[in-house]
């Protein structure tokens, strides 16, 4: 009896939990989660640097004591490399810049007229540039313009001495190029840039008592170079992606 009573039991938890367990909900394994995006912008300070190079028109005018004055042309070239640093502004499409750079350069040469001969070399120069740029995602196209500056070194020698010029000139700069965000934060760039230093006068005391020359130093550049770009006020912002 005991045992039919056990038996009778079992059999009808084992039908009721069958039940049970068939009437609980069924649950879908939560999605997989995958962290959030930094959506990119142009938007930040960066630094970075630059390897080139250059290559110019010297031309001058030697004015003598006898009114005899001739004009030729020469053109300096060489290496020019260097650091600059920048913020830009991105307004949907457009982005607007600021940038400054110092480079130094290896831009010289020689010309002897046959009376004097006469030296450029320029070690060092820089810019303060605006730049207006259009970014399509990764890729800016972009212009930019603004003062250039330059420390032009000059001899003259000739049979009777020798003159040493150093000139600090100011003049504009105008160019463009590609800069393409490799991540968020690196980017790369090719540039081209032409300079204009304008027209000055330089004494020739001791080579040539008694003259002078007028000098106009312009200047072309290409230029590849990297940017790290800092984060604008903290992390970008992100998207998320399920």
């Amino acid at each position: 009896m005991i045992r039919r009573f056990l038996l009778s039991t079992t059999a009808l938890l084992t039908v009721t939990g069958s039940g049970l367990a068939a009437d609980l909900p069924y649950r879908e394994p939560p999605p997989v989660y995958a962290p959030p995006v930094p959506i990119f912008t142009w938007t930040g300070l960066y630094l970075g640097g630059q390897l080139g190079y250059g290559w110019g028109a010297d031309s001058f005018t030697v004015f003598a004591p006898a009114a005899a004055f001739y004009g030729q042309r020469f053109t300096p070239n060489g290496i020019v490399g260097g650091a600059h640093v920048g913020y830009n502004l991105q307004l949907n499409q457009i982005v607007l810049g600021l940038e400054g750079d110092v480079e130094g350069t290896g831009f010289n040469t020689a010309f002897n007229s046959g009376v004097i001969t006469l030296r450029t070399r320029l070690p060092v120069q820089g810019s303060i540039r605006a730049r207006l740029g259009f970014a399509l995602d990764r890729v800016l196209l972009y212009a930019t313009g603004g003062v250039a500056f330059a420390g032009f070194t000059h001899t003259y020698s000739s049979f009777l001495g020798y003159d040493t010029v150093n000139n600090a000139r100011a003049g504009w700069t105008l160019g463009g190029g590609l800069e393409y965000a490799v991540t968020n934060n690196w980017s790369v760039r090719a540039e081209y840039r032409y300079s204009d230093f304008g027209t000055f006068n330089e004494n020739t005391f001791n080579s040539a008592p008694g003259s002078f020359v007028q000098r106009h130093e312009t200047e072309n550049e290409v230029l590849a170079g990297f940017s790290y770009k800092f984060d604008a006020f903290g992390p970008a912002p992100i998207a998320a992606k399920y």
